[in-house]
Formats: structure tokens, sequence, C-alpha cells
């Protein structure tokens, strides 16, 4: 288990670019596995769980060249995939397993999907129980609830679904099961969450209908390979984004981040407690909205975090939780319990790192309150095998009057492996 040391920083200045988008880049192998023809995918993510899904693709047949700077995806059809001779290793990836878990549904063979001590505590049941109205059959510990996941691919049918929660790796699941289904494959949800597996569905060349916080997929269509650019991830760029805000005398770029609106709750966030954010540059590629963000420190104020913004920003709630802590006044998250069932319950961890950090944060079911204070103390944290986690106490430690030791780090190389030697950046003045 290894750690870091963060220090105080006086400010960040210059222009970044961060690791391609992880959402994108697990949809880009899993689509152009399944399509005819070649799929070439630009600034692919090479992080754990990313590389965790080429693997599995791997094991099923799927040949997959990788230069170091492009994926050439030989796609094999949506009917061209092989059993695997051993057990899928999802590794720390909840979107890979519950994602593969709709994929391989509609399979002619046997697979069993598992991952690490962490992955295989999260909950599998809200994928397993629409799939298996699907007729999927699928066994798994604690009556399917847990991995490893056992599947029997076969003939699914085609459902309409309502989804209990907004969650686009259930929604992505079942739209990937309903290829392969008989008819047309409906999911709604109570709000939009991330529509990249819409968009991508689109681009390949896939049958399907939008409509208010729902999607309808047609099974059968077969699917065309595509040349793919991966942006920037919104979701890595937001540490550096809160890290330039907290900062004084921060002016920081961040060039060619993906900024599709339902990702977008990060930037309104920020914004709402007073941040300087600018998009320029306004562009779109490979059906997805792209942009440079300009990011200048701030003084920033608490405010109330609730309802349909909270899907569109559900990834960045650790590192809110820093900006949080060093703005003025209370902010109060709710609406957010889906944070408990993430990597960890993110919810306990921020609560428990930020309260040794000099913080006051009263927890409640689906959020918390955090009280900004003045200048966070430093001292030893833990990251409980969490990448955001660790990542957002390492930015917390930034502006901390002591130095800040974060404890078990080797999980950040899940999303964004390059992090820690971008932080150095500043350091060295190289940024």
């Amino acid at each position: 288990m290894n750690s870091i040391t963060i220090l105080n920083l006086s400010s960040l200045k210059g222009e970044i670019t961060v690791p391609g988008d992880k959402s994108i880049s697990h949809r880009s192998i899993m689509l152009g596995a399944i399509a005819n023809g070649v799929t070439t995918v630009c600034g692919f993510l090479r992080g754990e769980d990313n590389l965790a899904t080429m693997a599995a693709f791997h094991s099923m047949g799927v040949q997959i060249d990788d230069d170091g700077q492009t994926l050439v995806i030989h796609g094999r059809g949506l009917h061209g995939l092989l059993e695997p001779s051993d057990v899928v290793d999802c590794g720390n990836s909840g979107t890979s397993i519950r994602l593969l878990t709709g994929l391989l549904a509609g399979q002619s063979f046997f697979s069993v999907l598992t991952g690490d001590q962490y992955l295989r505590k999260r909950p599998m049941k809200r994928v397993v129980e629409p799939l298996s109205r699907m007729g999927a059959r699928i066994l798994g510990r604690a009556k399917g609830s847990l991995a490893p996941l056992a599947i029997s691919g076969g003939t699914l049918n085609a459902i309409g679904y309502e989804s209990p929660v907004s969650s686009a790796q259930i929604k992505s699941a079942i739209m990937l099961a309903g290829l392969y289904a008989d008819g047309d494959t409906s999911v709604r949800e109570p709000s939009l969450s991330r529509d990249h597996s819409e968009r991508m569905f689109g681009l390949f060349g896939a049958s399907l209908e939008t409509f208010h916080n729902g999607v309808t997929v047609k099974g059968g269509v077969e699917l065309q390979g595509q040349e793919i650019r991966v942006p920037g991830d919104i979701s890595s760029a937001a540490f550096f984004m809160v890290a330039a805000l907290i900062t004084p005398h921060s002016e920081l770029l961040i060039r060619n981040v993906g900024v599709n609106p339902t990702r977008t709750g990060i930037i309104d966030v920020l914004r709402s407690m007073g941040g300087s954010i600018e998009l320029l540059n306004e562009r779109e590629e490979s059906a997805e909205p792209v942009a440079d963000i300009l990011v200048r420190s701030s003084r920033l104020k608490g405010v109330r975090i609730a309802g349909n913004t909270v899907p569109r920003a559900i990834d960045e709630f650790p590192v809110i939780c820093v900006a949080a802590a060093c703005a003025e006044g209370t902010t109060s998250i709710r609406d957010a319990r889906e944070l408990r069932v993430k990597e960890t319950d993110r919810i306990a961890a921020m609560a428990v790192n930020l309260r040794g950090m000099g913080v006051e944060v009263d927890e409640c079911d689906d959020g918390m309150d955090i009280t900004g204070v003045e200048c966070l103390t430093g001292g030893v944290v833990e990251s409980y095998g969490d990448h955001r986690i660790a990542m957002s106490l390492s930015v917390a430690g930034l502006v901390s009057a002591d130095a800040v030791t974060v404890n078990d780090i080797d999980c950040v190389a899940t999303s964004f492996p390059t992090f820690y030697s971008l932080l150095e950046q500043f350091r060295t003045g190289a940024a």
C-alpha cells in the first residue's frame, strides 16, 4: 500500500490536458468489438479500469492493436464473440462488470465475471434484475446481488423498464442487452443520467430513439466500425478545476475536455459557489461536445446541491466536498445516496477524512452538510481504496496548513495514472 505526502502549493498556473474520458473509452471498446469492420480510437484512457475491459474482449477473441497512441479494434459483429476460456476479471471497474453483464446476457455461450475485493462488494442486483426480466440466466452470490456472476447467455425478450435510480450503468447494460433482444427495449430513469451510450450507439448505426429521461433500442441491428476521438475526462479535470479555484493566484487552462451536458453538473455546482470557470473553443467530436476550460482562483461560498444536478455530477462529489470545505458557509448535499455504493461509501469516507482535517461535517442518509473553514489542517488521511477519494484528498493537501499524507494511492491508476506526475509539474513550473 503506497502513500504520498502533499505539501501546500502557492498557485496553479499554466495549461494541461487530462487523460481520455473513462466512460467513453469503455464504450468504444465494447461497441467496436461487436461492430462489423474496424474501429479506431484516439485518446483512449489507459487506466486499469479500461484495460480490464480491453482484456475482457481479448479473452473473447477480439483483436485489438495498440501502438500507444491509437487503438485498432477488429470488430467481430453482434454474434462473433467467442466463449472465454477462463473467468473474466473486471478488476475494480463497476462499468466493466455491469455493462458486460448486459452484453454477455445475449451471447450464445457461458461466462463468469468477477473483480477485486471492492468490486465484489458492490451491488449487482440493479442490473441482474432487469436483465432477468428479459430472460437472462444469471447466477451470483447473495442471490445474484454480488459478483462473481455466472451468465448463461441466450435468447432475450424486449422489455420496458422503469429504473428506480438514475444510473448510466443500469441503462447501458439494458441497452446492450437490447441489441440482442427480439423487439424494442426501453428504459426510463427518474432523471437523465450520462448519455454517452446513446450518443455512441447512434454513431455506430444502432436503431434507437430517445425520449424524456429514456431511450428505446431496436434489437438485431448490426453496428458498423467508426473512428472515435475520446475527449479529456471532465471527472479527471474536476480535480484540477477545484485545485485552481481554492489555491490563491491561480489561472489554469485545461484543454480538450468533454463537456457533455449530462456530465457538466460539476461546472454548474462550482459556478453556483462563485467559481470563475469559462468554456472556450467549444466544438463537437465523435458526437460529443468538447471545450477548453479556463479556471481562476475564486472565493467560494456554500450552496445547496440536490435534485437533478446530482446524477450530472455523481463522480465529482468527493472533490466537491473539498471545495465545500474551503468555502464560506455551509454546503448541503442531498439526494446523493448513490454515493454510498460507489468504490467505497463516499459520504462516510469524505466525512471522516474532512473531520480529521478540522472541518465540521454532518452526515445524513443521502448526503451531508459541510461547513467551510479558513484553513484545513494537515495529517494522515485514508483513500479506502477509492481513486476519487485519494485524488480529492490530495487536492485538499494543496491548501492545508500542514502536510497531508494520503494512504493507499495505488487505486488512482484505475482512472488517472498520470495524476501525481501532472500535479508535480506545478511545483517544478513545467505546466
